[in-house]
């Protein structure tokens, strides 16, 4: 069977799919700025010396990392309405389920920044009459973030590539946008392959910048 490949509906459409980047883009910037937030906060959560807070920061954790983001965001869109009597549009949704999810898996990439720092350091720290939260400012954080990185990159990959899941519930994100434009001109192969090339820029431009990142930092020592 030859297939004939005709790229020329696609760029007709272009705009559409360009529309769906900066959505895309944006539902990503706002999971992964409030997710590193509640991420933070819920790794303290997990290193406190209270017993009832690292409990409701681990349950936190494990309900968001032990479910499928697909199921979560179906909750948040059809149910949590529903219980508390609002309204949320694709985008609350979207936002609100992306950066709850990712607040739990950064939590413990934070943790294992943070517990992967020699203990003779906090002592020193104390020692010379710092309180935790400055001790974890100018001391703890800047070294531990340097050896997040890698782990902090994959999660920035994952979360981009789990927004994909918002066109489920309308959000016109770049999936979205693919799959109208697919419907529209009977051309899947040419959208959905252009969709697959607008990710890869995006991401591996991504990935650039934080290699020269990371390079910076082990110069900078």
């Amino acid at each position: 069977m030859n297939y004939t490949w005709d790229f020329s509906p696609v760029w007709r459409n272009f705009g559409l799919l360009l529309d769906g980047l900066v959505g895309t883009l944006a539902i990503t910037a706002v999971a992964l700025v409030v997710g590193l937030a509640l991420g933070l906060l819920a790794a303290a959560g997990r290193l406190s010396r209270s017993v009832a807070l690292a409990r409701v920061a681990q349950g936190y954790i494990a309900v968001f990392r032990s479910t499928p983001p697909l199921v979560q965001l179906f909750w948040v869109f059809y149910a949590l309405p529903i219980l508390l009597q609002l309204r949320l549009d694709p985008f609350m949704a979207a936002a609100i389920t992306l950066s709850l999810q990712s607040g739990a898996f950064f939590a413990e990439v934070f943790r294992g920044g943070i517990v992967s720092i020699e203990r003779g350091q906090w002592e020193a720290g104390r020692a010379i009459g710092m309180g935790y939260a400055t001790l974890m400012r100018r001391i703890i954080l800047p070294q531990a973030i340097k050896r997040m990185m890698p782990a902090f990159l994959e999660r920035v990959f994952e979360l981009m590539k789990t927004t994909s899941l918002v066109s489920s519930i309308a959000y016109a994100d770049l999936l979205f946008q693919g799959m109208r434009i697919s419907v529209e001109t009977f051309r899947p192969l040419e959208v959905f392959t252009v969709v697959a090339l607008m990710y890869f820029v995006v991401l591996f431009s991504i990935s650039m910048a934080v290699r020269v990142l990371e390079a910076r930092l082990a110069r900078a020592g």
